[in-house]
């Protein structure tokens, strides 16, 4: 039996794509096997959202190629579609598929084995105006299932390389959508993740639909999903309609990710961010107003090109009013082929790291107020894994619907179900509580 084994490096988006990816391997014959051992074929899904990212895939990359150089060696992915001809360089690159025509590829390496010469099998994204659909009915490690979409992203802030990377924006036909999500709950997965390049965005592409209609769509037509999870949404996304439907929803979760990137009007504009910081607040109370109990986590950039003490104060405070319940603070790294790689005033790293540190402990502090609101409180928890951090064996670890993540004792075939949890013990990272009961609703 001819054996594949995959690498992934990078997003949600990625490890969802790689699944993908599998099921054609698998359609046609392939067992699976672990990337160190010898596989007939490697595939390597790259990241290119930093320097770092292109880096680590070139390591994985020649990894590949050390274990098994008779091996047909496939590079797919974001660092792949933009810089092919630098992967093809590293001598036992057989196969570059950027990130389209994916399912070309099994196609693309029976070509390698007749003629035995390499493939550059990237085009223009730009021109893609198509989503391309991959079907994923499981995947191999998780509880929570990821369903990607929509692709690419319209918006290219200086600092990002994705839009060329991914192309513009275009959307999943909700169909395939529903289908897909009916799919993974028949699997049974209890919580979904809708996930894209600019998840959000989904039907800005589409005359008359879009995202609202799609979570009510799914509420109304996928039977027996409980959880929805949308994994990132602009603040200009969430709109009233939005809004709305996450109010009455009974499946969509008490948690949103909107990325700030900076909480100062004049970094925002130099990053080519379209939104406010007085927008981006009237958005947040908004919100806060239809679900008080609603988690808001974002991304932060610290020590964009020219951040004064000022404008990182204006972030630093803005993030305390507003008390976002988790932060993933990032300090700025110029990825090359961006406007912001070439700003004057790149700030110095003692500078960035000293801000990263700061916004740091004040996450510490908010994370573990929002948490303490929910001490004593019986709440619903998927349990995903075991932990092994713990003196006690049987500690399982999960998230509640509003993102907390809890540890508490139980057995290993609790694990993807519904549980009733009591908080015992609020903090960050984790919170400590007790499994009161199996919801009883669950035969699978």
């Amino acid at each position: 039996m001819k054996t594949v084994a995959f690498q992934t490096l990078g997003c949600k988006v990625n490890h969802y794509e790689t699944e993908a990816i599998w099921q054609l391997f698998k359609e046609n014959g392939y067992e699976r096997i672990d990337f160190e051992q010898q596989a007939d074929v490697y595939v390597i899904n790259t990241c290119t959202v930093t320097n770092t990212g292109d880096k680590k895939s070139r390591q994985v990359i020649r990894r590949a190629i050390r274990q098994n150089p008779d091996a047909v060696i496939c590079v797919t992915g974001c660092y792949a579609q933009t810089a092919p001809a630098e992967i093809l360089e590293i001598p036992g690159v057989d196969i570059v598929v950027g990130t389209q025509d994916r399912v070309k590829m099994l196609d693309y390496i029976e070509q390698y084995r007749i003629e035995r010469q390499p493939i550059n099998a990237v085009k223009n994204i730009m021109k893609n105006r198509v989503y391309e659909e991959l079907d994923v009915p499981y995947f191999t490690d998780r509880t929570r299932a990821s369903l990607k979409i929509q692709e690419g992203c319209n918006n290219f802030c200086t600092f990002c390389i994705i839009p060329w990377a991914r192309g513009l924006m275009r959307s999943r036909d909700p169909k395939a959508v529903i289908e897909q999500a009916q799919k993974l709950v028949d699997a049974g997965y209890l919580e979904i993740v809708l996930t894209g390049i600019h998840t959000g965005g989904y039907g800005q592409d589409f005359k008359d639909y879009n995202l609202a209609q799609l979570l009510r769509d799914l509420e109304a037509n996928v039977k027996g999903i409980k959880r929805l999870r949308i994994s990132s949404i602009e603040a200009s996304q969430l709109t009233d309609e939005v809004i709305d439907v996450l109010r009455n929803s009974n499946i969509v979760v008490r948690h949103l990710h909107i990325p700030l990137q900076s909480g100062s009007d004049t970094v925002l504009k130099r990053m080519r961010r379209k939104y406010t910081m007085e927008f981006f607040a009237e958005r947040l109370n908004k919100l806060k107003e239809a679900l008080p109990d609603l988690a808001i986590t974002s991304d932060i950039i610290v020590g964009f090109p020219g951040e004064t003490e000022e404008e990182f104060m204006e972030t630093y405070n803005f993030v305390a009013r507003h008390q976002f319940a988790e932060l993933h603070v990032f300090p700025f790294s110029k990825r090359t082929g961006t406007p912001a790689a070439r700003m004057e005033n790149q700030i110095d790293e003692d500078v960035k790291n000293e801000r990263v540190h700061r916004l740091i402990t004040l996450n510490d502090q908010l994370a573990k107020e929002y948490a303490s609101r929910f001490e004593g409180e019986v709440l619903e928890v998927i349990p995903e894994e075991h932990v092994k951090e713990f003196d006690n064996p049987n500690m399982l670890a999960g998230y509640t619907d509003n993102y907390l993540r809890v540890v508490f004792e139980g057995t290993p075939d609790l694990i993807g179900k519904l549980i009733k949890v009591e908080i015992t013990k609020a903090g960050y990272p984790y919170n400590e509580g007790q499994n009161v009961r199996v919801l009883e609703e669950q035969v699978q």
